[in-house]
């Protein structure tokens, strides 16, 4: 049986999409036909639809179209471990509703009862209004782990540079590292990738590889020159000691490294160059 197409109209009310949006996931590269007629319009296959349930059900689940993009460039493994982290994102919120519901629900009860307890009404505003601590942090490291992590801190970073870091990061919250775990996820599957098909550290793919992995390096820095030193020097000898010495393993390999560095320092003089 040969493949069916359907024309920009017909594949846009089959996927329940407007033709605008067919033309900007097009220009974006999100989802571009299978083929073109000699005149130039689009046509679209059975195979793009599929592409375009998954992207809509990305869509829903709340991930960007850029995060969705690189989902479906490099396979089911980051998007298995993005639900992950949205899920206990989503489940971290509900934990929070659940606790002002429930303030709520016992505040309604006394003033039902004629009961005017104010300490009851304040508690709700409190609970609505509270703040995220860092005990988060227990849930995802050992505390063996986090003082590995204190002593990494203390030995690359002057006092200076760990209260710039301090002051950086007092409003950090849990779901800003999940978020954060997510981007550095992507940028890192993506230099499998790119490493595994054998590009060139020169390609443009690879150029906007390093672009991201600096944008993702000055959320933590704030461009401090002093304390991107210290995480060079940190993560330099963090490769070269032994697992038992250090709070996590790099997520990538040595060979993945070389790649990323070559890429970087052809980043650097073309960029020094302008």
């Amino acid at each position: 049986m040969g493949q069916h197409y359907y024309h920009t109209g017909q594949f846009a009310q089959k996927a329940s999409v407007s033709i605008r949006t067919l033309r900007y996931y097009d220009k974006v590269g999100l989802l571009s036909p299978s083929q073109y007629t000699e005149a130039g319009y689009r046509l679209y296959t059975d195979t793009d639809f599929l592409s375009i349930q998954q992207i809509l059900a990305l869509k829903f689940l709340g991930f960007s179209l850029e995060e969705i993009k690189q989902f479906l460039r490099t396979g089911p493994t980051i998007l298995q471990e993005s639900l992950a982290l949205q899920k206990a994102m989503m489940q971290e919120k509900r934990i929070q509703l659940d606790t002002i519901i429930q303030a709520i629900d016992e505040t309604a009860e006394l003033l039902q009862a004629n009961k005017q307890d104010w300490e009851s009404i304040v508690r709700v505003i409190q609970v609505i209004q509270m703040q995220p601590t860092n005990d988060w942090r227990k849930k995802y490291f050992t505390e063996e782990q986090l003082n590995q992590m204190e002593q990494l801190s203390n030995k690359y970073y002057s006092e200076e540079q760990r209260a710039k870091l301090a002051e950086w990061g007092k409003d950090w919250t849990e779901e800003d590292q999940l978020a954060a775990n997510q981007q550095w996820g992507e940028a890192i599957a993506e230099l499998k990738l790119l490493v595994s098909t054998a590009q060139d550290p020169a390609s443009p793919e690879a150029q906007a590889l390093v672009q991201k992995w600096q944008n993702l390096v000055h959320q933590f820095t704030h461009g401090d020159t002093g304390i991107q030193q210290g995480l060079r020097n940190m993560y330099k000898d963090v490769s070269q000691a032994p697992a038992e010495q250090v709070p996590y393993p790099l997520p990538y390999n040595q060979e993945e490294e070389a790649f990323l560095q070559k890429a970087i320092k052809i980043y650097q003089q073309n960029h020094s160059q302008k």
